[in-house]
């Protein structure tokens, strides 16, 4: 069987199941008790952690190196050449951490040379249906981006944001930690933390105050970030200015220098 011919290599853990169906190019490395269904192909630069799951028809391709405990559900497409124009066939590559959920025809695209060299996706994530994550983007932990979210190339999303679906980011857009956008939105400039944004194009509508009690953020916290959000927003502060009051109020309530990280790697402006 074709399963006996493939156990032959080393690189692929007998504990492992692969159908008879699916193509495992010889060089791919395959840990343990990892499950790989019908009519998926996998080359042979993949790597593919311990007890990941690929459902069926599922490709993956590139320099891929994915983590433990995945769930990779039909037609998503991981690692494939992207679609910038000036890709030459560098050795870029992606990567992508450990217990993420990817649903049906999900595409994340290997990065660029012009880029960061890597498509990178954290732990925890659920990605559904149709998203699509271009070349050189990073995404962190625990974020959740709705069906047919789709993410511009070089887009950076921090920890535990939500992407509404239909909604699309542009390129080179950062989106802070804890914010919450709506569905069939248009991003074209930074997004800070902790807040709620919708819209073509997206504005602020306040703090993402449901999410952050979710998470456990205390009393005083919250009344630090709504001070930010009021430093950033509410009193006509250019952003050098919002910077400094930023610099204050975290000596005081360390935070805030998660606002602070956010803007000094923000290079498009935010949204307004």
């Amino acid at each position: 069987m074709l399963v006996e011919r493939i156990f032959k290599n080393k690189m692929i853990d007998q504990s492992s199941f692969i159908h008879p169906s699916s193509i495992v190019e010889k060089g791919a490395i395959i840990h343990a008790n990892v499950y790989i269904g019908p009519f998926c192909f996998i080359g042979s630069q993949v790597c593919i952690g311990a007890r990941t799951t690929l459902k069926s028809h599922v490709v993956v391709n590139g320099i891929t190196n994915i983590g433990e405990d995945n769930k990779i559900y039909a037609f998503a497409i991981l690692g494939e050449v992207n679609q910038d124009l000036k890709y030459n066939s560098e050795p870029t590559r992606v990567e992508i951490g450990d217990r993420n959920m990817i649903r049906e025809n999900v595409t994340i695209h290997r990065g660029t040379r012009q880029g960061r060299e890597v498509t990178k996706i954290g732990n925890d994530n659920l990605l559904m249906g149709n998203t699509h994550i271009a070349h050189d983007c990073i995404i962190g932990n625990h974020c959740i981006m709705a069906n047919n979210a789709t993410l511009g190339g070089h887009v950076s999303i921090d920890d535990y944001t939500v992407i509404g679906g239909m909604t699309a980011i542009h390129q080179f857009c950062i989106i802070g930690a804890y914010v919450m956008i709506g569905g069939c939105s248009g991003v074209a400039q930074d997004v800070p933390p902790c807040i709620v944004a919708h819209g073509n194009h997206a504005i602020p509508f306040g703090l993402n105050t449901r999410g952050l009690k979710k998470y456990g953020f205390a009393n005083y916290e919250l009344h630090a970030i709504n001070t930010a959000y009021k430093i950033i927003y509410r009193n006509g502060n250019t952003i050098k200015k919002a910077k400094l009051e930023l610099t204050k109020l975290a000596k005081h309530n360390p935070v805030i220098t998660i606002f602070l990280d956010f803007l000094s790697r923000s290079k498009r402006g935010i949204i307004r």
